[in-house]
């Protein structure tokens, strides 16, 4: 099997990566940084989006697992602790696979040149530096609602947990294909009106937001930030890609939410 380790950069991470290659070598296992059959996230969960984004053009041959060298990683199943029991798990035990839903994310610009597409692991978001956004928001070609506000997070399950949570949206397990839509400090009063409540749509469902006037807007996926000017529309969608993990034990969503966010005290879901 070809492995590769995706590294956070403090030393400790580096030491733990250093560790990695060289025990997982003496199995046999060779070392591939561009074919990898499992990537190794050594550092927090801001490490794995790097390694998903990394390797987003091979989800379907690659799974990534992940090792948390700080506080406590939602992607994250293993600490250094474990390192020895990991490495051989991994070298003689064929892993299970946990599959995830993603984002689907399509900027078309003013003119219908060439759209540029994306795929998020935990969420996007829409903001702009010029005011407040002001974007028409249709849900299966209808208009629903015009958003006026600092901006809008549209969130997968997984991502559920992290921006979204932040801002009061739902948490999602993976397990459903769907995507939410929450909104930044909406404004409503006499004469702009939103839902003012997180939207979660199914699969089969396309969230399209045109903007009302022409500006810069800052869209950042996952923890990828990017300026986009005259933009037509921007839709997102549950995508076909799905992201892979590898399981070595069970981890259940509702633990690690409750480790992640309400005490380290073990529970069994």
């Amino acid at each position: 099997m070809k492995f590769a380790v995706q590294c956070r950069g403090d030393q400790a991470s580096k030491e733990i990566k250093s560790k990695f290659k060289s025990y997982l070598s003496e199995f046999k296992m060779e070392y591939n940084e561009e074919e990898p059959d499992l990537v190794i996230s050594v550092g927090g969960d801001g490490t794995l989006l790097e390694a998903f984004h990394r390797y987003v053009h091979r989800l379907n041959e690659t799974a990534f697992i992940g090792v948390h060298t700080g506080h406590l990683g939602f992607y994250a199943d293993w600490v250094p602790e474990e390192l020895e029991k990991l490495i051989i798990e991994i070298a003689r035990t064929p892993f299970q696979v946990v599959e995830y839903p993603l984002l689907e994310l399509t900027i078309r610009p003013e003119e219908y040149d060439e759209e540029h597409c994306y795929l998020a692991l935990n969420e996007i978001s829409v903001k702009t530096a010029e005011g407040s956004v002001v974007l028409d928001v249709e849900i299966k070609g209808e208009h629903f609602e015009t958003f006026r506000g600092d901006g809008l997070c549209i969130s997968t399950p997984s991502g559920s947990t992290a921006y979204n949570k932040a801002l009061g949206g739902a948490i999602i397990h993976p397990s459903l294909e769907a995507f939410q839509i929450t909104e930044m400090a909406s404004i409503n009063n006499r004469v702009f009106r939103t839902v003012g409540s997180p939207l979660i749509l199914p699969k089969h469902h396309t969230a399209v937001m045109k903007p009302k006037s022409d500006r810069t807007f800052l869209i950042t996926i996952d923890h990828l930030t990017m300026n986009f000017n005259h933009v037509h529309s921007i839709q997102c969608r549950v995508a076909k890609e799905r992201v892979r993990f590898a399981r070595f034990r069970p981890f259940p969503f509702w633990k690690r939410v409750h480790d992640s966010f309400i005490s380290n005290e073990r529970t069994e879901f």
